[in-house]
């Protein structure tokens, strides 16, 4: 058979690429012959399918701390995946993040400097954040946004949340409280009268605007187009053309839930499956009960137990690959 791997990280037990190769490994031991293509969906991850970072750049972290954020730049391109410069795991997680400090500055100062360097076209994916600033500190941070018309900006959104429901759905989840909330999308109102004023753009009516606390639209006030982030992954990896005679495709990620079948990776490669007329199962970390039956999948807990899964995860992604490969014959 010729198998496509093509699947997202398992969060916090591995990265894309390395699931890709574990189950390209039980396809080399089984005689068959895979593509390995690591995927994202616009969020976390979305650097390293898109080929990794070549650069690294100090700026301000979420709460105001140096971090040396990686990013990509290569022949006029530049990806930025936020969560590196403005990323949640950088602000020490939910219990030590301040939901009301934390600033987008830094992914700012990245663009800044993708620009002083010559970029053409400058990528930034979302997701992981840290911030619900609606934006305003990468806005800030960029010296001269003017020099944005002159090349092709994109944002690579995974949620299609709107700029005011930002803190009421993601807040709570970067440490916010209720009240905190509150106040959050009182201030991303008021900075959607901002943007609309100075820039003459209504971030409120723009889907994904949301994303990464409102970053998606204060990028999109300075003209940057929203798009959907598997999507863009999509045609930057050339999908299109490795689905070309492929007999199974085998995808996955951490846990399958209802949000995997909105936009994410396991759900958009079933889509593209279906029209194609090609079989596909998923490995997944964990699979919730409420999308059972969806796909053809199997659980790495179920199989092995919650404990091997996390503590092993490549051989048991590698076992289980095995165990599909073998009844898909």
């Amino acid at each position: 058979m010729k198998v496509l791997a093509a699947v997202d990280k398992f969060r916090g037990t591995a990265t894309a690429a390395q699931v890709a190769t574990a189950i390209g490994h039980a396809c080399w031991q089984l005689g068959h012959d895979c593509i390995e293509r690591p995927l994202a969906d616009g969020g976390e991850g979305t650097l390293e399918a898109l080929g990794g970072a070549n650069r690294t750049t100090l700026v301000t972290g979420p709460l105001g701390d140096p971090v040396n954020a990686s990013w990509r730049l290569h022949r006029g391109t530049a990806i930025i995946e936020m969560a590196c410069a403005s990323g949640l795991l950088l602000a020490g997680g939910r219990e030590r993040n301040d939901a009301v400090a934390a600033s987008t500055t830094g992914t700012g100062e990245i663009i800044d400097a993708a620009l002083d360097l010559g970029a053409t076209r400058i990528i930034v994916c979302l997701g992981g954040s840290a911030t619900t600033d609606g934006g305003l500190g990468a806005v800030r941070a960029i010296q001269t946004p003017a020099r944005l018309k002159g090349v092709e900006f994109v944002v690579a959104c995974d949620v299609t949340t709107s700029f005011t429901d930002a803190a009421k759905v993601f807040g709570p989840q970067k440490g916010a409280s209720p009240a905190q909330v509150t106040f959050l999308t009182m201030r991303l109102e008021r900075l959607v009268q901002m943007y609309q004023q100075t820039y003459g753009v209504d971030v409120s009516k723009l889907s994904g605007a949301g994303a990464a606390g409102g970053l998606a639209g204060g990028l999109a006030a300075l003209g940057a187009k929203l798009v959907p982030g598997f999507d863009l992954v999509a045609e930057e990896v050339l999908l299109d053309e490795l689905l070309e005679d492929v007999d199974l495709i085998i995808t996955g990620e951490g846990f399958m839930d209802s949000e995997s079948f909105a936009g994410k990776v396991v759900g958009s490669m079933s889509e593209l499956a279906a029209e194609r007329k090609i079989r596909i199962s998923a490995i997944c970390g964990d699979i919730h009960e409420d999308v059972k039956g969806r796909i053809d999948a199997v659980s790495l807990v179920e199989l092995f137990g919650r404990e091997d899964a996390m503590q092993q995860p490549l051989q048991c992604i590698e076992q289980a690959a095995l165990q599909l490969l073998r009844a898909a014959k």
